[in-house]
């Protein structure tokens, strides 16, 4: 029961960036086949002093299954959608990708920890964000552990196109890209661009400078160029994050309500994955 929960929480919950996402899966067949050759080998009964230890141990690791088996239920729980999510196009096209950070939970979205404190109030708007990575056919997001050159991450340079139809707010393009696992804290966001899309702001980040092609005041179209992945501002290594959130100030964007979002149809939590052929169907 420990194990199993335990590989039950890691697969939901952990951050499944280095090894591949798949891994879980492997586990809990070995688990599975384990426990029926242990089945096997003892289908009898024990009695006496044996079976007053069986029972003791059970008990233990009973207990000690009561935190990952906690952390599966917090997990699971984040998974529901808070409020009335914005319903967006997904922003990428054409392969796989994972989600790092998504959900209505802190142990599997980061973002949240912007929700609460007087500090965070800048950039409260980014509470919902969702994180993504595209991942190879082997599952990984780039050879090796964290190389320094962004350009060898699977997603680096890949085309972000515009969710919903709106105008464009704010389009920055001069963060320079930084090398994994350096990050820019002077400049949040880095490269990015704000569409406001009705009610809402929806806010595209972490660009690869001189990606950017919408300008300031420009109506777009669902699924028109914006710029491409890179690694510029306040991250560890290349990824697209996406947020949505209500009207920000002129001197704090990002500070606006959060707004939890679907993204073609799907609300995204950590470890979903999401397929995406060339057509970006």
């Amino acid at each position: 029961m420990l194990v199993a929960t335990y590989v039950l929480a890691i697969g939901i919950a952990g951050l499944w960036l280095v090894l591949p996402w798949w891994l879980p899966y492997i586990y809990g067949a070995l688990l599975a086949g384990g426990v029926a050759r242990g089945s096997r080998r003892h289908h009898q009964r024990l009695l006496g002093p044996r079976a007053i230890l069986g029972r003791t141990v059970t008990v233990l690791t009973g207990a000690l299954a009561v935190l990952p088996a906690g952390i599966v239920g917090v997990a699971l729980a984040g998974r529901t959608a808070p409020g009335a999510p914005a319903d967006l196009a997904f922003p990428l096209r054409s392969g796989t990708y994972l989600v790092v950070n998504g959900g209505n939970q802190t142990l599997i979205n980061a973002h949240l920890g912007t929700l609460e404190g007087e500090r965070f109030a800048p950039y409260r708007g980014q509470s919902y964000g969702v994180d993504l990575v595209r991942i190879d056919r082997v599952g990984l997001r780039v050879r090796g552990l964290i190389p320094a050159d962004p350009v060898v991450y699977v997603i680096f340079g890949d085309p972000i196109v515009a969710p919903c139809g709106g105008r464009v707010l704010v389009a920055e393009d001069g963060a320079e890209d930084m090398s994994p696992p350096q990050a820019d804290r002077a400049h949040m966001v880095g490269n990015h661009v704000i569409l406001e899309c009705g009610r809402v702001w929806i806010v595209l980040g972490h660009m690869q400078k001189g990606s950017v092609v919408a300008h300031v005041g420009q109506v777009v179209e669902p699924g028109a160029l914006l710029g491409r992945v890179g690694n510029s501002g306040n991250t560890g290594e290349p990824h697209l994050h996406l947020h949505a959130q209500r009207p920000g100030s002129t001197g704090a964007p990002l500070s606006g309500e959060p707004v939890a979002v679907q993204l073609g149809g799907r609300y995204l939590v950590r470890n979903d994955r999401v397929h995406v052929r060339q057509d970006g169907s």
